[in-house]
């Protein structure tokens, strides 16, 4: 299970959501329960979890206008309305936990630039930090391990937690406010104190193997990721295969994940959904490369949009999908603004892929089973697809 601060809201966490969707200029997104980008999976079998119910928004919104009305708090009373509904992906934000979420789609956060995760033994090991960052100024590396935050103990707590604290989730601390973190290195123990700072994420990363295949992974579907993407197969030898890595991507912006199929489709069907009822078609744009050979590589932490572009390249014989089965979040969930300027979001309908096979609850299941070594496994395949391009 790993994570960074990005994407992180506290509530969400706390009430177990993970990524919502976005659906044209419609703000729905979110983070992966202990599944962030990083390439944490997700918990419990795709088959055993039951597809998330249609939610009814006038009840939750009902439920905040009687508590407004009765000097109540409306963000409370919806809350527990959407704990009622059974709607496991629903959530609700404050008014500024909302604008951080449209933030972190654009690619922006308030945090210190690390991602961690929990080992075995409970301990959280630092995975990585982003360049720039006042982590990186401080000179913290990749394998140091986090003891405490604020004085707080971390080992053994969910990742999720940890995340909430380096961001200063509870109290919405802004840039600039302080946060104290225990270290640990070796024999070394240390402390340092950060100060947070609008940062921008990493959300597409490429790199050259030996062998000439590029590799292209992205985190998350933020802002101009489809974009990105389409340069870096522009710019990758021609002779060469591409790998789409999409571990542990928590999805994101729906419009970037169709963006990002437009690059290895000529247009046509990327998937299926239904709002409340009525059948709706997302679309690739014509032009993309369909002859360079591609292996998207998935695991369990691969949700939502990351599902819907794997589906899509998989039922259009697109890409050879290598990994394991994804995490299985195929719902659509659209905003409610409550009285209070708080924002509530309930499932309102299922996406399928252009074979018409639904996501929700299922996952997409690889062509090829793989763990470790799955990036390994990935390149061999790609060069039989060479061999008979």
């Amino acid at each position: 299970m790993s994570g960074r601060d990005p994407f992180c809201p506290s509530r969400r966490f706390g009430r177990g959501a993970a990524l919502t969707l976005v659906f044209a200029s419609v703000l729905v997104a979110g983070a992966a329960t202990g599944s962030l980008p990083g390439g944490g999976r997700g918990t419990g079998s795709a088959e055993s979890r039951p597809a998330a119910p249609v939610g009814h928004p006038e009840a939750v919104t009902r439920a905040a206008e009687e508590a407004m009305a009765d000097g109540k708090s409306p963000l409370e009373a919806a809350e527990r309305a959407v704990s009622r509904s059974g709607d496991r992906w629903a959530a609700v934000y404050s008014e500024g936990e909302y604008e951080e979420f449209a933030d972190s789609l654009d690619g922006r956060y308030t945090g210190v630039g690390l991602e961690a995760r929990r080992e075995r033994d409970g301990r959280i090991e630092i995975t990585k930090v982003q360049s720039g960052s006042p982590a990186a100024a401080a000179g913290i590396r990749a394998g140091d391990r986090l003891s405490s935050v604020d004085g707080s103990k971390v080992e053994g707590r969910p990742v999720t937690d940890v995340v909430s604290l380096l961001r200063g989730d509870a109290t919405d601390a802004p840039a600039g406010t302080t946060v104290r973190l225990g270290l640990e290195r070796g024999t070394r123990a240390w402390t340092e104190t950060l100060r947070r700072a609008r940062l921008s994420t990493d959300s597409v990363t490429v790199r050259r193997l030996a062998d000439g295949v590029t590799v292209i992974t992205v985190a998350a579907f933020t802002k101009g990721v489809g974009d990105t993407v389409r340069t870096a197969v522009r710019e990758a030898p021609a002779d060469a295969g591409i790998v789409l890595d999409l571990r542990g991507n928590s999805g994101g912006l729906v419009t970037e994940a169709v963006s990002t199929a437009s690059v290895f489709l000529d247009g046509g069907l990327v998937a299926t959904y239904d709002v409340d009822g009525e059948q709706r078609a997302l679309h690739a744009e014509p032009g993309g490369d369909t002859a360079r050979p591609l292996v998207a590589l998935v695991d369990g932490g691969t949700m939502s949009a990351a599902e819907l572009l794997t589906g899509a390249l998989k039922d259009r014989g697109r890409a050879v999908v290598v990994g394991s089965r994804t995490f299985g979040k195929g719902s659509v969930q659209m905003p409610s603004r409550l009285p209070d300027g708080s924002v509530a979001e309930l499932t309102v309908g299922h996406y399928r892929t252009p074979s018409g096979r639904s996501v929700d609850g299922q996952g997409v299941a690889p062509d090829l089973e793989a763990d470790d070594g799955a990036l390994e496994r990935a390149e061999t395949v790609l060069s039989g697809l060479g061999d008979t391009a």
